[in-house]
This record gives structure tokens, sequence and C-alpha cells, in this order.
């Protein structure tokens, strides 16, 4: 079996390579500068501008895996439409789709570029199989969170203590993407993350088992934390970041759906917060 996977050198790519080559599959590793990937597989030169491009890297393999990078809403929508017309030509044997944690439900505006890839690779008749997480537990990893932690003892992070999510880390996303280029029997949306949610003081107990010394949560304000996050992704990255956690200020909690969870339809949980710092370090 050979899967093609997107973003193969990124923090989705990446850990679906490791796990496609720790089962034993083949790996063509969808790049755009081949001459510089290093990783395990096959390094595979695509263009997400180009139908052609993408059709032709589609052709023949047993699977794909894609999510869309980083980019402006236009860029995004047009990647989209590319990836599906490059599959609705080259009908691989089956897509599995990362979320990114964004929402795969079409607002009526037509341009939501997640939901605009979804609907159109469902439309096209190749099995696909749509993963969702929420939240990724890498979020606390950046360094202005992990500083306060190893100086302080305190995780601090823009949602409120009360609030519940679905966290998941890129390993449990991998895990479920793996499964899913295999098994084509299952279609249609998994969800991946905790069930019950997690809230900060699940978060810091996890923090603090694997440290070994106590790690307190301590709910931080969206605008502050995107005060810390500019210098690291510039105001351009940094202000949907913010944006999107005054939108979970405004919700109850942020859960997947139990009936579609990869705990459901696969029989796959999430590692804890505290298995997932310890794999983290190989």
């Amino acid at each position: 079996m050979t899967y093609l996977i997107h973003g193969a050198t990124g923090a989705q790519g990446s850990p679906v390579v490791a796990a496609l080559t720790k089962s034993g599959a083949s790996v063509a590793a969808a790049v755009r500068d081949p001459s510089t990937y290093s990783g395990d597989g096959t390094a595979v030169a695509v263009d997400l501008t180009s139908v052609a491009s993408l059709a032709a890297a589609y052709e023949g393999v047993d699977g794909v895996f894609v999510h869309l990078p980083i980019g402006t809403g236009e860029q995004q929508l047009a990647h989209a439409r590319n990836i599906v017309a490059a599959v609705d030509k080259a009908r691989p044997a089956r897509v599995v789709v990362s979320t990114s944690g964004y929402s795969a439900e079409d607002d009526g505006s037509g341009e939501n570029p997640v939901a605009a890839l979804a609907a159109g690779l469902t439309a096209t008749g190749v099995s696909v199989a749509i993963v969702a997480p929420r939240l990724f537990l890498e979020n606390l990893l950046l360094p202005p969170v992990t500083s306060v932690v190893e100086r302080d003892g305190v995780l601090r992070y823009p949602i409120r203590e009360d609030y519940a999510v679905s966290w998941s880390s890129h390993l449990d996303v991998a895990d479920v993407v793996a499964r899913l280029l295999a098994d084509t029997s299952v279609t249609g949306i998994v969800g991946v993350g905790a069930l019950p949610g997690l809230r900060g003081a699940d978060l810091a107990a996890g923090f603090a088992a694997q440290l070994g010394r106590e790690v307190h949560f301590e709910s931080q304000e969206p605008d502050d934390f995107g005060s810390l996050i500019e210098p690291l992704f510039g105001k351009a990255g940094s202000d949907p970041v913010v944006d999107s956690y005054r939108w979970r200020a405004t919700q109850e909690s942020e859960l997947i759906d139990p009936a579609t969870s990869a705990q459901e339809r696969l029989g796959l949980s999430p590692r804890s917060v505290e298995k997932w710092l310890v794999d983290l370090q190989g």
C-alpha cells in the first residue's frame, strides 16, 4: 500500500508519515521541493496551485492524507478547490482529510475552505473520511506558555477554568489517520479528542504528573495571549488566533460528538496529557 501525505514535514503530516512507516506501509511525501526532504518514504513534488501537479501525485496511490496549509481564506479556498478537482481527476482509492480544528460545516457563505474541501471531496464519490479534532495539545508547548510552567508552575492559557475541550495531540490524529487510510469501511466524520472533555485543571494535572512537581492552571485573557504570540507569528498570524479564543469565551464547551468519535467508530482513545508529554520525549 502506498499513501501520499501532504505536509509531510509539518506538525500534522510528519507524525502520519512516522505512524505509516512504523506499520510497514509505503509513504510518498508530498512536498514543494523534494531535494530538501530527508524524512521517511519517497518525496513527491506537489504544487497546491496546480490541479495537474496534484492529480499526477494522486494517480495510482492507495490513499491520500490532506489538510489545508496556513494561509489567507482566499488562498485556502483556492487550494481546496484544486485538491477536489485533482482527486476527481486522479481517483485515488481513499482520501482522509484533517479539519485541523476548524469547522467543516457549511455556513452558507461558500467561503469556508475546510467545508468546501470536505463537501467537494465527498461529492467526487471517492471514499472519504474527515478527521475532526478540536484544540491541539501542542498549543501548550508554545514558548510563552511553557516558560511560565517551568518558571512559576503555572499553566496559563486563554480559556476559562470551566471550559471543557476535547483536546488531542498531533500524535492522536496520526493514529486515527493511519487507521482510516487502511480501513476504508469508515467514512464521514471521525472526531478526535478527549471524552469527557478536559478542563484547565486537568491539563495542569497532566503537566504536574509528568514534571513531578505542582502545576496549576490560570485563565488568561485572549488579548494578553495575543501580545505574547505576536512576536512569534506576526500580527496577521496572531489576530485570527486571538479571535478564535474570543469566540471560545462565548461558548459553554468544545466537545466532539461521542457518536462519531474515534473512540466509538475506531476503538481508538487519545493519549492522556501525561502520556502525550512522555511520548514526545521518544
